[in-house]
């Protein structure tokens, strides 16, 4: 999915060291609302970056829409549009969304199924509701990756992975590993992503990596992490230090998405849809993408109203460093 922001902000990240990182409190962060675009524009729901945090391990974008109505909205439709330096992972709840990319992938995002795109020196992609899609739901995220491996080649991979139940819940785990469950797609930084369905009132304890930070998406329902309160839409955010997290549901039960990940070391630079190191970065993959550079090859076989989505202006000045607070007391 493409940040669709007339004026996306110039975004410096950065992760903390993890030996530094106490088992602090739980935050609660909330979304933002944003066009994705189009007459009739569907809105997501945007919870990174943002200004209290920036990223949760190397994940550095979450996009939560839906459930939404497609014959109000007109659903998704978004043009062929430029990605560096980040790898892409798509998960739906309801709905299907088809993808097409520079790498000559053609593939259908169905519920209960990832998508990861890899982008590297550079890719591009459209991603379109079919019509036999109602309803459409679901997240779209963004993994940032780390120096060594920035410049990668494209990379698509799909997996569906097999439900389990533990303790009165049914989980999906699509990336990294959880409850003995293991997901084969590689990735360039240990990360964790799974979906999680909670029957009502459960009280779910899961073994988890201390090394790593964590984020729970309550999608549908309201639960609470390790004590803290989360309603939907939100974002609670634990950090580096807990072997061992706690996920209550409520009355109706909760469905959530559990996102991990080791905190990010570097600084990185989020502007559009690139992940770069510095300004100049941004504005080289901004021209070479405006001049149609083979850089991010082409799509084939998209028939929207547009053959490809534009790059907005850069700002006139570099803006001040948006990078993650500091740890504070142990909790």
């Amino acid at each position: 999915m493409s940040d669709v922001d007339p004026r996306p902000a110039e975004v410096e990240c950065t992760g903390l060291d993890p030996d530094a990182v106490p088992a602090g409190p739980v935050e609660v962060l909330t979304s933002r609302e944003v066009p994705l675009g189009g007459p009739r524009a569907m809105t997501v729901r945007r919870t990174l970056p943002q200004r209290a945090r920036t990223m949760i391990g190397a994940w550095c974008f979450v996009d939560h829409y839906g459930p939404d109505d497609v014959s109000v909205t007109g659903g998704m439709d978004v043009a062929p549009h430029p990605h560096t330096g980040l790898q892409t992972v798509s998960w739906l709840f309801t709905g299907e969304i088809e993808h097409r990319d520079s790498l000559g992938k053609h593939a259908m995002v169905r519920p209960g199924e990832v998508n990861l795109m890899t982008g590297g020196r550079g890719i591009c992609h459209s991603e379109v509701s079919t019509p036999a899609t109602t309803v459409l739901h679901g997240v779209q995220l963004w993994v940032a990756l780390p120096e060594e491996h920035r410049q990668a080649p494209r990379d698509f991979r799909h997996h569906v992975p097999e439900p389990v139940r533990r303790d009165g819940a049914e989980l999906r785990v699509f990336l990294g590993s959880l409850a003995g469950e293991v997901s084969p797609v590689p990735t360039f930084t240990p990360l964790l992503g799974a979906e999680i369905i909670l029957d009502p009132g459960t009280e779910l304890a899961l073994d988890v990596d201390p090394a790593f930070e964590h984020g729970v998406l309550v999608d549908t329902g309201a639960a609470t992490l390790c004590g803290t309160d989360l309603d939907r839409a939100e974002l609670g955010f634990a950090p580096a230090g807990r072997d061992r997290i706690e996920i209550v549901a409520g009355a109706e039960g909760a469905r959530i998405l559990l996102l991990g990940g080791e905190p990010f070391r570097e600084r990185i630079i989020m502007w559009w849809n690139f992940v770069a190191r510095t300004h100049e970065e941004v504005a080289e993959a901004r021209a070479e993408w405006e001049a149609g550079s083979d850089r991010f090859g082409a799509v084939a076989g998209y028939t929207g109203e547009v053959d490809r989505l534009p790059a907005p202006v850069l700002p006139n000045a570099r803006l001040a460093p948006r990078g993650n607070p500091e740890p504070g007391p142990q909790g």
